[in-house]
């Protein structure tokens, strides 16, 4: 059977202790976390694949509303509040359910169901996800800043960081965060990884010389073992 990985976002001890001891007795989910803020949610989503989240509504840095809104081609997402007003609003982000505090396990049960049933059918595939996505957000100095893909000329990879380069402005972002994780984030029919410490923005490109990619007079290498799928995209846009 196929356990489906989460994690809990919530502020309150006592709700996370609660929702943990659910989770651990439901034999289909696989806790991956538990993190008092969406910040440290999004460490943990970096270092696991997360496929679904109980996400708080109420709290303190920024509400599980706003987070959920950064979350493109994210995990999915069962809300958990003591104030139903905030039901409605939920499900317009695609929430699979909104569990109201103080909940019981049965009806904890009920959702977790609701997800399973939706992992069991299959997920829409990634490049479907991923030709909605128009912009990401990523921590920068405490912020999560949003960037809009068509923005973004190329990305470096910087051991445990990413420079993240754009259009319309002279520095770069700089990010805690792996290349790998970023390059996920990514819609693969845009951008394409050249190299260990680069990714590309596709549409970027000025000109392509010597096994060289050059985007706003930088020159940045296409190694070997990227170079059979970056002559493909050559070929396919070659007249």
């Amino acid at each position: 059977m196929r356990k489906i990985k989460c994690i809990i976002v919530d502020d309150e001890p006592l709700a996370l202790d609660l929702i943990e001891r659910y989770v651990n007795q439901t034999p289909f989910l696989e806790l991956k976390g538990r993190c008092y803020s969406p910040l440290e949610a999004m460490v943990v989503m970096e270092k696991e694949a997360v496929d679904l989240l109980f996400l708080d509504i109420q709290m303190l840095d920024m509400t599980g509303i706003e987070f959920s809104r950064t979350l493109k081609n994210g995990p999915k997402i069962i809300f958990t509040t003591a104030f139903e007003k905030y039901a409605l609003e939920g499900f317009r982000v695609d929430a699979l359910d909104y569990l109201l505090k103080p909940f019981s396990y049965e009806e904890f049960l009920k959702s977790a169901n609701k997800a399973k049933e939706w992992f069991d059918r299959g997920e829409p595939t990634k490049i479907a996800q991923e030709e909605k996505a128009s912009f990401i957000f990523v921590k920068s100095e405490y912020k999560l800043i949003r960037i809009d893909l068509s923005n973004i000329l190329y990305i470096e990879g910087l051991k445990d960081y990413v420079k993240i380069y754009l259009e319309d402005k002279s520095a770069p972002i700089l990010s805690l965060m792996s290349m790998k994780a970023i390059e996920e984030q990514l819609p693969i029919q845009d951008f394409m990884r050249i190299h260990r410490s680069y990714i590309i923005n596709l549409s970027k490109i000025e000109i392509v010389e010597r096994g060289k990619v050059k985007i706003k007079d930088v020159y940045m290498p296409v190694a070997d073992n990227y170079k059979e799928r970056f002559q493909e995209f050559i070929n396919r846009s070659s007249f």
